[in-house]
């Protein structure tokens, strides 16, 4: 099975909730509206001709630049029957963030999804055990969230230069003019 026929098969059934298709490295992407997650993948479970009967990960991104929807589901599903795979995107609000417990179709999002709330605070309903796996309980924070700055500003025993941060471009046009 393509890339092509897979997004008619999912596209003649969910057209309205697919907000865009990507393709990397020969793996397609759907980023899909967040009500609709739990319908799309027992479809794709289901489906006759698709059969993506693997859960590869459930993971999470934050992204500051989209005010609306900041934070991000992603699911890699793989059909062993087709050999193709799949990435689903799907974006909450970082103030309610709660998308559907994949837990009901596939096993294997228990612990993803519990390591998905402990890093980036999803809540996924209807999940059997939600809470942190990896983090301590009384963490009151998501540390993959891009909520902090990654190093502190007020810091002046470091020097940029050192670290290929400053004039960077300078130096790679000079070696360049060097070896012409």
């Amino acid at each position: 099975m393509t890339n092509e026929q897979l997004f008619e098969r999912i596209s003649a059934k969910f057209d309205t909730h697919i907000q865009d298709r990507a393709e990397s490295f020969g793996m397609m992407t759907l980023t899909v509206d967040a009500k609709e997650i739990l319908p799309i993948l027992q479809f794709l479970k289901e489906d006759e001709e698709i059969q993506m009967n693997f859960l590869t990960d459930v993971c999470g991104i934050h992204e500051p630049d989209r005010p609306e929807n900041e934070i991000g589901v992603v699911y890699h599903l793989h059909s062993w029957t087709n050999n193709v795979r799949l990435r689903l995107k799907a974006y909450i609000n970082k103030e309610n963030p709660q998308i559907a417990s994949a837990t009901s179709l596939f096993a294997s999002a228990n612990w993803q999804e519990r390591e998905t709330y402990d890093f980036y605070g999803v809540e996924f309903k209807g999940h059997p055990d939600l809470r942190r796996i990896l983090n301590v309980d009384d963490m009151d924070y998501f540390p993959l969230r891009k909520e902090y700055p990654l190093e502190d500003g007020t810091r002046t025993d470091k020097d940029d230069r050192y670290f290929g941060r400053q004039g960077h471009e300078e130096r790679s046009f000079e070696k360049r003019a060097d070896r012409a």
